[in-house]
């Protein structure tokens, strides 16, 4: 067998010099008009704030999940007027703290009485009138509100009129907490603004000790904050005509602030080596746009690829997620390929005038640490590549165990008072009474039934419910007012989170409901918010592989395009899958087993969310991707010059080493920073980004990598000739490879 290829040799872009072209004359035109640049970014930046106060939207979890059981349950009691159906329900639990809520009565009476006239609430039902609404004790009980959309997107001051609308009941010496969306109101000022000084300051002490310039430090701070106000801005904007997701700006806050230190580091870093031969600062930042502002232009493009897979779960929940955080990321690449060039072009040659100590640039000297470490691991390729390997591996079994599921008010902090009203329900009530399960039933149409048929039926379902095991309760069947369908409410014997909850609604509605009802011609179906998160998981589970092949086989072939290289492709791709399960393993380790849980300020064992692990694949993935590009770019400019793969591995190494490591610092603060928030999945998500990005700057990047390439030798730089006839070429700025001739030192051959 004969494989025949070529290896790339490079040859002029055809339309002029090499490097001179449009990332060449963007750089160029930026660094040349400073100001220009500066003023339009600052009149941007204040213009996008205004407008994102004047008409911004709102965020909520609100998500379709059009097939399933559970919506198609909620659409039925729409559909028929049930009874309490209409507008989304928050609950306010109250407890008397002596006697019985019976000796509250008019206080409660009038409480209702005041909800009632609160704008925006369809309805209110409560103690002491409706039934199950008090505690056996006699002592709890709550009220179910019912507002025309989620409160969680009210105003903060829209809380102090249902305070208002209670105060009588605190008065009387009763105890009043929120649930549900109305507790999520309530929630206290978010902990992101803190999260972002801490990154923040993280990033100046790392860029100061790791470069030595001010400038060098303040430039890419300076280039990312622009960025991510002005990302957050047009989110804002664009969540008044979509629907996003509560928890959206947390991610784009990560990511914006993240890859905008990142990709203007690496600019900035350049730039200063490039200072030395340049003829002027303004041809110094040309260059580095025209180079490392292409790895960030296609490191920016793989980032939202992979967050733009998200839409590959057809659950637009999950894909506005992504847009979310890729808007933040194509905001903060424009600010860093022009209003970086902009302000080194500013600062000229004076860029190291302000240092802390001799600045540093990208290493020459062989007998620099980093080119000592190159030849370390090509001396020995496989001990690094097989050492590299067992710690990603170790780090992923624990995804072995893997439990997705929902996140309740029962892991928030105890002083929130969704928590309080939690547990004053699970004392109260059970802990099955904070997830209720609906029962919704169709009958027939093409077979009438009696009154008496109904009954029958009714009651049969009602033994079948309450003699499941799991069913702590259940109520009587009751008609819509339409007759058209029969009602139950099925109180677990477990909390939402807890497993044997999901079971027991797998068990109702792939066994119970169908057994007992197909013989009447009946239909059963779960919904509820418990239910629904079940399916919500279910639905993600499910769609997962399509998410994780879309994004993968995407990056492939940017990369393929880009680099020419099967096999550096092909390597990027498996590396980032296993470093991906690696951090997988350490949040099932951290959050499912509960190791070092305590650390973080969670009190108990949860699952992990079901979103979390979409998410955190694209994230990872996509970011992932950075440090390869940057890199790889690196590698192949040096290979295109020299043909040398050793050297070419050595030089790419040694000279991004010091950025991606610093970079990997920021970014990896930036991410854990956010574990301060109060929220249980933010804290998953930041640890996981954290550990993912540490894991792929050290382990990725300085073992596996260059081994994996040692090893490879010239074959990383193979394609077949029908290939790279095909493919696209993705390198606005750099050499164009040409065909080698038949017999050119090139040509790579390969007999078997």
């Amino acid at each position: 067998m004969q494989l025949t290829g070529q290896t790339g040799t490079a040859r002029p872009p055809a339309d002029g010099p090499p490097g001179r072209g449009l990332l060449y004359g963007v750089g160029h035109a930026c660094a040349r008009r400073p100001w220009r640049v500066i003023a339009v970014w600052l009149l941007v930046l204040l213009a996008a704030v205004a407008a994102d106060r004047a008409w911004g939207g709102a965020y909520g979890d609100d998500f379709d999940l059009s097939g399933t059981p559970s919506q198609t349950g909620a659409d039925l009691l729409n559909a028929h007027g049930a009874r309490g159906s209409r507008g989304v329900a928050a609950q306010i639990v109250v407890r008397s703290s002596e006697g019985s809520l019976a000796s509250h009565r008019e206080a409660l009476t009038s409480a209702q009485g005041r909800l009632e006239e609160l704008p925006r609430v369809v309805s209110v039902v409560g103690p002491p009138g409706a039934p199950g609404a008090v505690a056996e004790d006699g002592r709890t009980g709550y009220y179910t509100v019912r507002f025309e959309e989620t409160p969680a997107k009210f105003e903060k001051a829209y809380l102090d009129r249902v305070d208002d609308a209670v105060r009588g009941l605190r008065a009387d010496d009763v105890t009043v907490e929120y649930g549900g969306p109305l507790g999520q109101l309530a929630r206290p000022a978010s902990a992101d603004r803190a999260s972002e000084v801490i990154g923040v300051g993280t990033a100046v002490l790392v860029l100061l000790l790791g470069f030595g310039s001010v400038a060098a430090a303040g430039f890419p701070l300076l280039t990312a904050i622009v960025g991510l106000l002005t990302g957050l801005s047009a989110l804002g904007l664009l969540a008044a005509q979509f629907s996003f997701a509560a928890v959206s700006p947390t991610p784009a806050t990560m990511m914006g602030l993240g890859v905008g230190l990142d990709y203007s580091l690496f600019l900035v870093t350049r730039h200063r080596k490039l200072l030395h031969t340049a003829a002027t600062p303004a041809e110094a930042a040309a260059r580095t746009v025209a180079t490392s502002g292409r790895a960030v232009l296609v490191a920016a493009l793989t980032v939202t690829a992979a967050l733009g897979g998200l839409f590959a779960s057809r659950v637009g929940f999950i894909g506005m997620l992504g847009l979310a955080a890729g808007t933040a990321v194509l905001v903060g690449a424009l600010a860093a390929l022009t209003l970086t060039p902009a302000l080194l072009g500013l600062a000229g040659r004076r860029i190291d005038r302000w240092h802390v100590r001799p600045p540093v640039d990208e290493p020459d000297d062989p007998g620099d640490i980093w080119y000592r470490w190159a030849a370390a691991v090509r001396r020995r390729p496989w001990t690094f590549l097989v050492l590299g390997l067992l710690i990603l591996g170790t780090l992923a079994v624990p995804v072995a165990s893997l439990r997705l599921g929902h996140i309740d008010a029962g892991a928030s902090p105890a002083s929130s008072t969704e928590r309080r009203a939690y547990d004053l329900t699970a004392a109260g009530f059970g802990p099955g009474a904070n997830g209720p399960l609906t029962v919704v039933v169709t009958l027939d149409k093409d077979r009438p039934t009696t009154t008496e048929q109904r009954t029958t039926l009714a009651e049969g379902l009602h033994d079948a419910l309450v003699t499941t095991p799991g069913v702590a309760s259940a109520t009587m069947p009751g008609p819509t007012p339409d007759g058209a369908l029969l009602v139950s409410t099925v109180t677990p014997d477990t909390g939402p989170q807890d497993r044997a909850t999901a079971d027991l609604v797998h068990r109702l509605q792939d066994e119970v409901l169908p057994r007992t009802l197909s013989p009447q011609g009946a239909t059963g179906y779960l919904t509820g918010g418990t239910a629904g998160q079940l399916d919500f998981r279910d639905v993600l589970a499910d769609r997962l592989p399509h998410v994780v092949g879309i994004v993968v086989a995407a990056a492939f072939v940017l990369l393929l395009a880009v680099f020419r290289s099967p096999l550096v492709a092909l390597k990027a791709a498996v590396l980032n899958l296993l470093s991906i399960g690696a951090a997988f393993g350490v949040v099932v380790a951290v959050f499912q087993w509960g190791w070092g849980a305590s650390l973080l300020g969670i009190e108990e064992t949860v699952p992990v969310e079901s979103y979390v692990p979409t998410m955190m694949f694209a994230i990872v993935f996509g970011l992932s991707m950075d440090y390869e590009i940057f890199l790889l770019s690196r590698v192949r400019e040096t290979w295109l010059q020299t043909h040398d793969n050793h050297r070419s591995v050595a030089s790419g190494l040694a000279g991004t080493a010091r950025v991606i490591t610093c970079a990997a610092l920021i970014m990896t603060s930036v991410f854990l920073a956010f574990l301060l928030s109060s929220s249980v999945v933010v804290k998953m998500l930041a640890l996981g980004l954290g550990i993912s990005v540490v894991l792929d700057a050290t382990v990725v990047r300085l073992l596996l990598v260059p081994a994996a390439m040692y090893l490879l030798g010239r074959a990383n730089w193979w394609i077949p000739r029908w290939l790279d006839r095909l493919l696209p070429r993705l390198d606005p700025e750099g050499a164009h490879p040409a065909p080698p001739a038949e017999n050119a030192p090139g040509r790579v051959r390969e007999t078997r």
